[in-house]
């Protein structure tokens, strides 16, 4: 009578833990995308530190830590009819002062907006955003920023439509207009940072979206073409936020013109999800 009883009760508890892992699975892989995708409405704080322990051109490692705010805008809270998102990011940053020493300092803060265009249409699996980037220097020294107000166009695509892949880009182009100094030269950078990301097991995936190519086109003519190469875990825990934890590698694959340049990058990452303050 147990045993009959017993294998009842399996009957009717698996398929409904079965259903319950399949859904935390495709809860799990839908914010792998959130938090590489350029275009994600999911609010967001982004924290990052790039460590470059080999450069080209110096004897000194350098370090880069990033903080970002990603705030997504309804067309009823925003002045355009699209869904719009602001991303500002600030920046502390290790330069080297000669002899093998360093100073940290802050950065330049960049900002972003664009504007998510409402065709072809999310069921396409396509979506796309356009909009302004600024660079402001912030820097508090002249190694760890440019010296220029800059404006430009930014671009961003992903498209999800091959399950568990994210296949996207992000462009932009600040060009500088102003100066903090009469000795600073013209900026004018077109950037371009490919996405590709894998889903493989629960909260692991794959990708390679951490490296940005950039063509230095206003001011000679150096270009850097980096790749990268890395793994990430999403962390869900009842009552908490979603987290995201990453590490990734990157190298210089091939570099032009650019006598200064990170040879190796290892990057570290942690971000945090506010599903709650997603205002739809």
């Amino acid at each position: 009578m147990g045993i009959p009883l017993l294998v009842a009760l399996l009957s009717l508890a698996g398929p409904s833990a079965f259903a319950q892992d399949e859904a935390r699975d495709m809860s799990v892989a839908r914010l792998e995308q959130e938090f590489s995708d350029p275009l994600t409405t999911l609010p967001q704080l982004f924290t990052q530190d790039a460590y470059t322990p080999v450069n080209y051109g110096i004897n000194s490692s350098t370090n880069r830590v990033i903080a970002r705010v990603i705030v997504p805008r309804l067309p009823k809270y925003s002045l355009f009819p699209f869904v719009q998102l602001v991303r500002p990011s600030f920046s502390l940053v290790t330069v080297p002062t000669g002899r093998g020493g360093t100073r940290t300092e802050f950065g330049d803060m960049q900002l972003f907006d664009l504007a998510v265009i409402p065709w072809p249409g999310r069921e396409t699996g396509l979506l796309m955003g356009v909009g302004p980037v600024f660079v402001f220097p912030t820097a508090t020294d002249r190694l760890a920023g440019q010296g220029a107000w800059q404006a430009g166009p930014a671009f961003g695509a992903i498209y999800k439509g091959m399950p568990g892949w994210l296949l996207g880009c992000l462009i932009q182009d600040p060009i500088s207009f102003a100066y903090t100094s009469p000795h600073n030269q013209p900026v004018g950078s077109l950037l371009f940072q490919p996405i590709v990301l894998r889903h493989l097991w629960r909260g692991l995936y794959a990708k390679s979206a951490d490296a940005t190519w950039a063509i230095h086109w206003r001011n000679g003519s150096s270009t850097t073409l980096p790749l990268s190469f890395g793994l990430g875990y999403v962390i869900l825990r009842q009552g908490w936020s979603p987290m995201n934890v990453f590490v990734s590698g990157e190298w210089m694959a091939y570099r032009h013109d650019a006598p200064v340049a990170a040879q190796t990058t290892v990057r570290f990452g942690m971000t945090v999800a506010f599903p709650q303050w997603r205002p739809w």
